[in-house]
């Protein structure tokens, strides 16, 4: 199965294809653009060109673009939800323009106003962009959520109910976030807990909706709501559930992606080592 992790643009997006060979990474995810700013630059022909062929140099694939985390197309607030819709297009156009297989969107934060309503606006606005972007390779992937603040998508439910309301739904996957979906309260930690998750997923919204993962293990504890990322096998979920996912046939030939932290252990990339561990798994 391919393994990789989020990777750093700065430089171009080439860099971040360089960067995650120099660690072991089969497969990459990066953003399009600054994940922490409204601006967006151009998109030139010539980073295009350079990224397509850094990637046939590389061999790294699929590729995987996640979206800026300002973006809230449930919120409340109209400025937000303008420039919002005024920037996923754009993130979506240069995502299928590098010819990145999926964008990994946080469904959004109903700010108040409700779930159902939350849950609404995100379908009928993922419909409006389909309108719009007939013949687009790119798929989009639902990530699961913790249910930090007001943030919808934390129970299965919710996913099943914004793909009951879509006009395509084929368009549109799920990305499965490990410390998530364990800490909104679904166990994976040992075989029973994780075939009772696995078995209600399936039953609610299709495993075979499942187009990528988020490889992250939890500082957060079972159920808390708290998002917090930790490096595997150092935080409450363990190893176990990483060994799990990685030999169920039903996942073997889709990315799974750390969005572990960064920096460096005795001069060692954490990438480097949280991908050793989880290759260790299968031996």
């Amino acid at each position: 199965m391919p393994l990789g992790a989020h990777m750093s643009i700065t430089g171009g997006f080439d860099q971040a294809l360089l960067r995650g060979k120099d660690v072991g990474c089969d497969t990459i995810q990066m953003f399009v653009k600054s994940n922490m700013a409204w601006k967006v630059t151009p998109l030139a022909e010539e980073a295009v060109a350079k990224f397509q062929q850094t990637r046939l140099e590389t061999g790294i694939t699929p590729c995987v673009a996640h979206l800026s985390y300002l973006i809230n197309i449930a919120a409340t607030d109209p400025r937000t939800l303008a420039l919002s819709h005024q920037t996923l297009p754009i993130e979506h156009e240069y995502t299928e323009r590098l010819g990145l297989e999926y964008l990994v969107i946080h469904p959004g934060a109903h700010m108040g106003a409700g779930e159902e309503r939350a849950l609404a606006e995100i379908a009928r606005y993922l419909n409006e962009v389909h309108r719009g972007t007939r013949g687009y390779r790119t798929k989009i992937l639902l990530e699961t959520t913790a249910g930090q603040g007001t943030y919808v998508c934390y129970r299965f439910e919710h996913l099943a109910r914004i793909l009951d309301l879509l006009e395509e739904p084929d368009r549109v996957g799920i990305c499965y976030d490990t410390s998530h979906t364990f800490a909104a309260g679904y166990d994976i930690r040992d075989e029973k807990a994780y075939r009772k998750t696995f078995r209600e997923f399936n039953r609610i919204v299709g495993t075979t909706r499942i187009c990528a993962f988020h490889f992250n293990d939890s500082k957060a504890a079972f159920g808390s709501r708290v998002d917090r990322h930790e490096h595997i096998g150092r935080g409450h979920l363990g190893r176990e559930p990483f060994r799990l996912i990685m030999t169920d046939r039903r996942f073997r030939n889709l990315p799974m992606i750390l969005e572990t932290p960064k920096g460096e252990e005795k001069g060692v990339p954490y990438d480097r080592i949280n991908l050793r561990t989880l290759r260790s798994l299968l031996t």
